[in-house]
């Protein structure tokens, strides 16, 4: 049986303002002819405009929704207000479900099977080809020759970056204008160099900014120090070497990410935050796995209109593989694959499937659904290990255990701007030490997700 979401995890799957009002109209039993749940999948029958009702259904261990209605967005009104009335205790429960449910569930179960099956070939020919590395094919070594000339011209663009930064450093910073930064990003957009390219684009904003000089400055010094840890890449250590090259725009293919080795843990969900940038949504959900206590990132982006993927909930916890992208501070995941939902382990115990060699485990004397924290203290010197091993790191998800949350401050450790007043995080805190999942970021804490006395996620 899963554990029943509250309000506000149901309304944080929603896909815009209009569709969490609309969702409320919904959420009320005399809409729905039937409905009911399993334990693992909620469905019922909504009355629509037209003769027949909507039928709608929410397999509750991804989640994944569906719904005969014809709105785009997802998850649908009817979808999100089934999971409201299920939140409120107001779906009963059912020994099976209908046929039209069934027949939905065994599609996704049939695709999931396909898609390991996809997978795990895609490991074997990874493998096949590691170990015949050493016979290069002609088209091996055209790939080569073209990821050289690319490299070759990537190297220039960021010389002339380099000459450029030393330019601004002994003109002064006033000197600074915007439509310098944009010909310099076009610059290197056109010398294959997209990643730094970014990262000069978003000097217009730390312009904007009250305490633009010295944030300026630490953007100069942390693209100049890209630039040159790309020259002198040769000399670095594999892994940040990697990361190099990821961070200057060498992409890396999701098949190539999946064919690599998988982390198998209880993942809590700790929170997600969405930006738009580039006419692109870019959602970042948080996690950190029970066990292991790794950190993880994973990104998904949308276009204006389409929705963002909702199947990670804030406040759950998932029994999943994650595959990392290669770096010397491995933070972005994808979820290669799901395992059935079932108790999470006791105290000191690891996830079936963990190997043994895993040093952490479940600690002891913190609640099933809330991820163990930490003192300020040893956040921060978390944070100081992963800024030491990729010092481009621009967030990280921490959990605090026992602080005291205040205006402008959590612990100790300051909110960042726009994250200041955290007047819902205060009240449910009432003055006590609280555990908090928070986003670090170089300008502050954002806070994402606190836990009450029972240890429901309460979302901020």
């Amino acid at each position: 049986m899963i554990e029943r979401w509250s309000l506000d995890q149901v309304l944080a799957l929603a896909p815009d303002a209009s569709s969490r009002k609309a969702a409320q109209g919904v959420a009320a039993a005399g809409k729905w002819s039937s409905r009911g749940t399993t334990g693992s999948v909620l469905y019922g029958e909504c009355a629509g405009s037209g003769s027949k009702p909507y039928l709608a259904c929410v397999d509750l261990t991804e989640p994944a929704y569906r719904c005969s209605c014809p709105s785009r967005k997802f998850p649908c009104k009817h979808a999100l207000g089934l999971l409201l009335l299920w939140s409120a205790d107001g779906v009963p429960a059912e020994e099976a479900a209908p046929q039209w449910v069934t027949e939905w569930l065994d599609g996704r179960a049939e695709r999931a099977a396909r898609s390991a099956a996809r997978a795990e070939t895609t490991r074997d020919d990874a493998a096949a080809t590691g170990a015949g590395a050493g016979a290069a094919t002609g088209a091996g070594a055209g790939a080569g020759k073209a990821e050289s000339v690319r490299q070759a011209r990537v190297g220039a663009g960021l010389a002339e970056l380099e000459r450029w930064l030393a330019d601004q450093i002994r003109q002064g910073l006033a000197s600074s204008a915007e439509h310098d930064w944009d010909g310099l990003a076009k610059r290197l957009i056109d010398a294959q160099a997209p990643g730094v390219a970014g990262l000069v684009s978003r000097l217009p904003q730390v312009r904007a900014e009250d305490d633009w000089p010295g944030r300026l400055l630490e953007e100069y010094a942390l693209i100049n120090l890209l630039a040159v840890a790309h020259r002198r890449r040769a000399e670095l250590p594999a892994p940040l070497a990697e990361t190099v090259r990821i961070r200057t725009g060498f992409p890396v293919t999701r098949e190539e990410v999946l064919a690599g080795p998988a982390v198998r843990d209880h993942w809590h969900v700790l929170g997600r935050r969405d930006d738009e940038h580039d006419r692109l949504t870019a959602r970042r959900v948080w996690l950190k796995g029970r066990a292991t206590g790794r950190a993880a990132l994973v990104l998904s982006f949308a276009p204006p209109g389409q929705a963002l993927d909702a199947s990670l909930v804030t406040g759950t916890t998932i029994d999943a593989d994650l595959a990392f992208y290669p770096g010397a501070a491995p933070l972005r995941a994808l979820v290669a694959a799901r395992h059935d939902a079932g108790p999470l382990p006791g105290e000191g115990a690891l996830p079936a499937g963990v190997p043994a060699g895993v040093p952490a485990g479940v600690p002891a004397g913190v609640p099933a659904g809330v991820p163990a924290g930490v003192p300020a203290g040893e956040a921060l010197e978390e944070v100081a290990r992963v800024l030491a091993d990729d010092p481009w790191t621009e967030s990280w998800p921490l959990v605090l255990a026992g602080v005291v949350p205040g205006r402008t401050a959590v612990g100790g450790l300051p909110l960042h701007p726009r994250a200041r007043d955290p007047w819902r995080l205060i009240a449910v805190s009432g003055g006590r030490p609280v555990t908090l999942a928070a986003e670090w970021t170089p300008q502050g804490l954002r806070p994402l997700t606190t836990y009450d006395d029972d240890g429901t996620a309460v979302l901020l």
